[in-house]
């Protein structure tokens, strides 16, 4: 292996603080990478500030408009690692254009519909895209010199959290612009430039593995995966304990183990078992879940407390435009520490990163419980949860990619992608459960209690604080990273 982009031992030793030059086509690549992923996480909550009128501008129940949500959130979570294993297999680039390729796609298609059905399909097809992140990550680490590939992974990863953020007061001022359309004809104007950016930008570097895709795993992942989140997201409408959501929610888990074990059967899996039971991979991948929820809670709980009326006591009474402004400073705050990140990592190493990322994060929370009455605390709340977020999202690749070959990367980074969904979905549900537990009556209307509010924040600071538990038990030995640990520059075509 080489010591360096053309130095000598000789050089590196006369010279050992001399940074290496970073090529103007890789920031220009991660730029790229960045952009596209900022604009896959914004889909995610691209509907929020309509979301309460999606019955009456479809003409159908509350129950039906929530699977314009829930779509998104399925196909998202089947995407990530199937995407990453695919890039694996046939080069991280064609899969990139196709993810841009379906946002561009689910953009025109919902951008074009009325009625409930093909939304739901577009959103769908906007889900898949999501499979961009992971893969770009694991591209990253190929076409970086080794000096910023740890800053250039943390921003890739942060755009996660940065484009949930900035998109709630973005699609609030949209639509209090325009029409509802106009969210997704933006959104298809954006598709359109990553496509073209993807297809002029990016290095084409020959490290495709090869081999066969993995169908029936694939078929079985996104069954076992869509019964169980469907049983956890609707959990609230069905019960949590009636026939519908255990039985699914059971049949979802059943498939999940059946999956388990014809994946350690297989010579080329989708997911390799194997490898996803070290335990640096399998301890981050539980803190990613936690995490999740905790990084989901806030999403959730602040813009509802902002809005809720002052009539009940202790709403706010802001407008949707003003509420996601008052929650932009976080994302903000998001995109400027997740490039600090990278230097900590350097520093202290992603373990330790990860684990004051999420402490930041369960700070945060307990911050807002105990001033959660005007708008301005309920912002710093936000940035210090965001700085959090910012901090530990970017760590969680670059522990499951050192831990894990070159070969492997996007499908294990995709893979935790899934595990940050599955966390963010069940904070979804257990924030409205908890949030319906005590209600007040005002004009005729049932709305949460003070009380739900200041339980959801304490659940969401436990939550971050069980991730620290689990990433300080992460071992720091026995990482792989050290199997490629310069750009593949001279692999390209």
């Amino acid at each position: 292996m080489s010591h360096g982009h053309g130095s000598t031992p000789e050089a590196s030793l006369d010279q050992p603080d001399a940074a290496p030059k970073v090529p103007a086509g890789a920031v220009l690549s991660v730029v790229t990478l960045c952009f596209g992923g900022l604009v896959a996480a914004l889909m995610q909550t691209l509907i929020i500030p309509i979301q309460p009128d999606l019955p009456r501008l479809l003409g159908t129940s509350i129950g039906n408009a929530s699977w314009i949500i829930t779509a998104t959130l399925l196909a998202a979570a089947v995407a990530m690692p199937i995407a990453g294993r695919l890039g694996d297999m046939f080069g991280k680039q064609r899969v990139l254009l196709g993810s841009a390729v379906m946002l561009t796609l689910g953009s025109l298609l919902c951008a074009l519909g009325d009625t409930l059905v093909p939304l739901i399909i577009g959103r769908a097809v906007q889900g898949l895209a999501m499979g961009f992140i992971p893969v770009g990550m694991s591209l990253i680490r190929e076409i970086t010199p080794p000096n910023i590939t740890s800053m250039a992974v943390a921003a890739m990863s942060a755009t996660l959290g940065v484009g949930g953020a900035i998109g709630l007061p973005l699609s609030a001022w949209i639509v209090q612009t325009w029409d509802w359309h106009a969210l997704f004809w933006v959104a298809t104007g954006l598709g359109i430039f990553i496509v073209a950016a993807v297809g002029l930008v990016l290095p084409r570097i020959n490290t495709a593995a090869g081999g066969r895709l993995d169908v029936p795993g694939a078929i079985l992942l996104a069954i076992g995966l869509s019964a169980f989140l469907i049983a956890v997201s609707k959990a609230n409408d069905w019960g949590w304990t009636s026939g519908t959501t255990l039985g699914l929610g059971a049949a979802g888990l059943a498939v999940l183990v059946v999956f388990g074990f014809f994946e350690l059967r297989q010579n080329d899996p989708l997911v390799d078992l194997r490898t996803t039971a070290r335990p640096a991979v399998l301890l981050t991948n539980i803190a990613a879940a936690a995490i999740g929820f905790g990084m989901m809670a806030q999403s959730i709980i602040l813009p509802m407390l902002l809005r809720m009326p002052e009539a009940t006591g202790y709403g706010l009474g802001q407008t949707i435009l003003a509420a996601g402004l008052w929650l932009a400073p976080g994302g903000l705050m998001m995109m400027f520490f997740a490039p600090l990140s990278g230097l900590l990592i350097n520093k202290i190493g992603a373990k330790f990163t990860l684990a004051i990322g999420a402490t930041i994060l369960g700070l945060g929370y307990l911050f807002a419980f105990f001033l959660m009455d005007a708008a301005w605390k309920l912002m710093l709340a936000s940035i210090i949860c965001a700085i959090g977020v910012g901090i530990g999202y970017a760590a969680m690749p670059t522990l499951i990619m050192g831990s894990v070959p070159v070969t492997e990367a996007g499908a294990a980074v995709g893979l935790n992608g899934l595990m940050r969904s599955l966390g963010t979905t069940i904070a979804s549900a257990v924030m409205a459960a908890i949030l319906a537990s005590s209600t007040i009556s005002l004009g005729g209307a049932q709305i949460p209690d003070e009380s739900t509010f200041t339980w959801c924040f304490v659940v969401a600071a436990a939550a971050a604080f069980v991730g620290v538990a689990i990433t300080l038990l992460i071992p720091t030995k026995g990482a792989v990273s050290d199997l490629v640990d310069e750009p593949v520059e001279a692999r390209r075509h």
